[in-house]
């Protein structure tokens, strides 16, 4: 039996990891109202919902510009927001961003 708790593990117990949902997760830990993190990014508070909710994906370029402004990591957000772009595609491949 194998300890090991990795990737396919955290999909099979909490579903896939999407920018939306990344960025849910952070702003809530962050303890910001929608309406306060959308201000922070310069986005409405529908285009954050949007995005949260995984019915938008931002573009790389937007991507990028969250991270920054988050001061998180940016291959971290980008590799996300690709990934959502090729599974909205159907194209099961796997982003890596050096």
């Amino acid at each position: 039996m194998s300890t090991e708790y990795g990737i396919k593990e955290l999909q099979r117990d909490y579903g896939v990891l999407t920018f939306g949902n990344a960025l849910e997760s952070f702003r809530k830990c962050e303890e910001f109202s929608r309406k306060e993190f959308a201000l922070m990014l310069g986005i409405s508070s529908q285009s954050l919902c949007e995005i949260e909710k995984g019915r938008r994906i931002p573009s790389p370029s937007h991507a990028v510009k969250i991270a920054r402004l988050i001061q998180q990591p940016v291959q971290f957000w980008l590799q996300l927001a690709l990934q959502d772009m090729l599974r909205q595609e159907n194209l099961d491949y796997i982003v890596s961003v050096a």
